[in-house]
């Protein structure tokens, strides 16, 4: 009778948030993002001759709208020379007619990786726990790592872009991450949501004050708060919380904001638009609270006029789309350090 075969195989690395990892390792991802980027946009236009993916499925398993993220992710994918596959709520059984764990270990053993986009947060680590290759995290309700990484290059490219003595040439790949963000001040203004939360276990541990403004009532998980205070301890970084926005900018470098309707919350924004007046990003606003001369504004997208007015989200000092475009260089640099090179 045949013994059959072993299903048991090394847990792959998998990346579901930026709080598994050190600053190092998140600052070396971005600064690969980088030269992704320049490989790409400046150096070698003309089609890569190396594609490491080659024969390889990614599973794009989302269970929520994406724009910036499925674009992101397929492109990346056909860079690197693999192919990418999206499965939508509509497309497969996920949590209908097949629990999460059955559709995991199905997928998980026909593809070369996923990309998954939940609700829960203990969905993507259910996946994570029983999926046979890396499992990336394209959003769950506590965090959104990928958006983050934009985030600090972004960051990255501005600052040294302000400081360049070429400010006309792409440069950023000529200085690391480590360089430009030390010392910086993060003011947030919105809700207490899965992006602030995972800027919360990024920004501190590479050096960037957090200075979060929520409307009473809205709060972080408390593990995430302990996360983002014990990092900062190590690195000189604050972590504070108010729920007055002209406290939270003040002395700020960059003012960030996000939907205060997320997903799945339609039938509160009667309520929520109403709990967040007075939270509008302005040039008044930043005026008001004292920031920095040479402050710049963030928003991961998509944006509502009632979150950050015209002026300043079409203003020199916003870089929404320079954020939004890295979107595709930093889940590119994750999608090669999992699949690629086996680990992060």
């Amino acid at each position: 009778m045949s013994q059959g075969f072993s299903t048991k195989c090394a847990k792959p690395n998998h990346f579901l948030t930026t709080a598994d990892y050190t600053a190092e390792q998140l600052l070396d991802l971005v600064h690969r993002s980088i030269q992704f980027k320049v490989e790409s946009k400046y150096h070698h236009p003309q089609a890569r001759t190396e594609r490491p993916l080659t024969g390889k499925t990614l599973a794009l398993m989302f269970s929520k709208r994406s724009t910036r993220t499925r674009v992101a992710t397929e492109t990346a994918t056909a860079y690197l020379g693999g192919s990418a596959m999206f499965l939508g709520s509509q497309d497969i059984q996920l949590g209908v007619n097949e629990s999460l764990l059955d559709t995991s270990r199905v997928v998980s053993s026909m593809v070369d990786g996923i990309m998954a986009r939940v609700g829960g947060h203990e969905e993507i680590e259910l996946l994570a726990q029983e999926s046979r290759v890396p499992i990336i995290n394209a959003l769950s309700d506590k965090y959104h790592p990928t958006q983050i990484l934009a985030d600090l290059m972004a960051i990255h490219e501005h600052v040294h872009h302000r400081q360049s003595k070429t400010p006309d040439q792409y440069t950023a790949h000529t200085q690391h991450p480590r360089e430009t963000l030390k010392g910086l001040k993060c003011a947030w203004v919105g809700d207490a949501n899965n992006i602030l939360q995972e800027i919360l276990v990024a920004f501190p541990k590479c050096g960037i004050s957090v200075a979060a403004a929520c409307p009473p009532g809205y709060n972080c998980d408390d593990d995430v708060v302990a996360i983002a205070k014990a990092d900062a301890e190590k690195t000189g970084a604050s972590v504070t919380f108010t729920t007055k926005p002209e406290e939270a900018i003040k002395d700020c470098d960059i003012i960030v904001t996000d939907t205060w309707v997320s997903m799945g919350q339609e039938e509160e924004k009667k309520k929520r638009l109403q709990e967040f007046a007075g939270y509008q990003v302005t040039m008044d606003l930043a005026k008001r609270g004292g920031a920095k001369p040479d402050w710049f504004f963030m928003h991961c997208l998509p944006r509502k006029p009632e979150e950050v007015d015209d002026e300043v989200f079409y203003s020199d000092r916003s870089i929404v789309f320079p954020e939004a475009e890295n979107r595709k260089w930093t889940i590119m640099a994750v999608i090669d350090a999992l699949m690629v090179r086996g680990g992060i």
